[in-house]
């Protein structure tokens, strides 16, 4: 489990992490993005 962290961690260092990131928090920002994420989740966790 410590590889994958490692792992996770260069990833967001990198440009293209960083890119990610910064598309991750403006999608969070927007109201629409928001609850569209709100809904995936909630059919997510409804499954077991």
């Amino acid at each position: 489990m410590a590889g994958m962290l490692d792992r996770l961690k260069e990833f967001a260092r990198s440009p293209q992490g960083r890119r990610a990131v910064e598309q991750a928090r403006r999608a969070a920002a927007d109201p629409r993005k928001r609850a569209q994420a709100q809904r995936l989740l909630g059919r997510l966790k409804g499954r077991h």
